[in-house]
Parts: structure tokens; C-alpha cells; sequence
């Protein structure tokens, strides 16, 4: 029971991570998501790049092959040569789609299993784990460029500034509850 809560609850949390980025893009003008903020950054468009490589690598026959497959070519993901924003967004879609058929096909008695990275045993938990923490940071990073970028015209992604008593006020009026971080973003975006 533990690892199918432990499954529903990353599917969530990746689903809103994935929302962030998609609501990002959705607030800048085309060329934007190409904007550097020097020659050593990364455009969001370079970020979404390692993203697609990144989950195909890792994802494509998850229990099976190392999830650093010998096609993938990491250094090619940071050079800023993606031109048009469909392209990106194909490569965002592809990416996502791929890890979410692989995490939508492991039960509960997958968790334990043993699977490798460069070689190197994880298990199906720790490495889903891995990327829990690699994809939160470089959509953090697409959200902070988009920020910058939007200036004051950027509509916030979470709580805005200067609403947090009311927030917290709505949410300490209801009962207490056991409910996912995530349910009131799904609730919202299925209506």
C-alpha cells in the first residue's frame, strides 16, 4: 500500500511540476524563451532541451537498459540551436510523455527493483527520487527566467506576494484534512 501511495503521490507532484514550466511559456513572447542572460547561461529553450534528453535517456526501457543510453549526447542538449517554439514544446511533450508512460507502468513491486545510471544501482524509488529533485530544479530555473523576463507583468505561479494571510486564512477556515499538495491545482485545471 505504501509504494502505490508513494507512485500516486511522485505522478502528482511531476504533473504540477510540468504545469509550472507549461504556465511559464504560456506568459512569454516567442523569442523570450530564447532570451541568455550572458554566453555561459542557459536560454529556457537550452533548459528544455537537457530536459528532452535527460527523460528519454532515462526513461526508455526504464527496468531494462542504463538509464545513460549510449545515443544520448549531453553536451549537444546545451547548445542553443532549438528555433522556433513549437520545436520546444514538441521536445517538452516528447520528453514528458516518455517519462510518464514509463512511471504510469510501474506497481508497487517495481520500487524495490534494481536499475542503473552510468553504471551505477539504483532503485526504481531512488532513482525516481533522482530525478524528483533534477526536474523541480530546472523548471525552478524556466520560472525564474520567465520572471525576470515578464518583469512586473508576470502572473505568479503560486501564492503572489502580499496574499499569503489570506491564503493561509481561506485554507485554516476549512477542517482538517488529509489531501495531496497537488489536489487543488488538478481540481482547477480539470474544470
Amino acid at each position: 500500500m505504501m509504494g502505490s501511495d508513494y507512485l500516486e503521490s511522485i505522478k502528482k507532484q511531476f504533473v504540477y511540476y510540468k504545469h509550472l514550466g507549461d504556465k511559464t511559456f504560456a506568459q512569454l513572447e516567442d523569442d523570450k524563451l530564447f532570451w541568455q542572460f550572458n554566453e555561459n547561461s542557459n536560454s529556457i529553450a537550452t533548459i528544455v532541451k537537457h530536459l528532452w534528453g535527460n527523460m528519454l535517456s532515462r526513461w526508455t526501457d526504464f527496468l531494462t537498459t542504463d538509464g545513460e543510453k549510449d545515443w544520448r549526447d549531453r553536451d549537444a542538449e546545451f547548445e542553443n540551436d532549438i528555433k522556433t517554439k513549437e520545436e520546444l514544446l514538441y521536445k517538452w511533450v516528447e520528453g514528458w510523455d516518455c517519462f510518464f508512460k514509463a512511471i504510469n507502468s510501474l506497481k508497487e513491486e517495481d520500487l524495490d527493483k534494481i536499475i542503473y545510471i552510468r553504471n551505477q544501482g539504483h532503485t526504481v524509488m531512488e532513482a525516481i527520487n533522482r530525478q524528483l529533485a533534477h526536474y523541480p530544479y530546472h523548471i525552478g530555473q524556466i520560472v525564474f527566467i520567465g520572471k525576470m523576463i515578464c518583469d512586473t507583468d508576470w502572473a505568479s505561479l503560486s501564492i503572489p506576494k502580499g496574499n499569503s494571510q489570506a491564503f493561509n486564512a481561506e485554507k485554516f477556515a476549512q477542517p482538517k484534512q488529509k489531501t495531496h499538495f497537488t489536489d487543488e491545482f488538478i481540481k482547477k485545471e480539470t474544470k
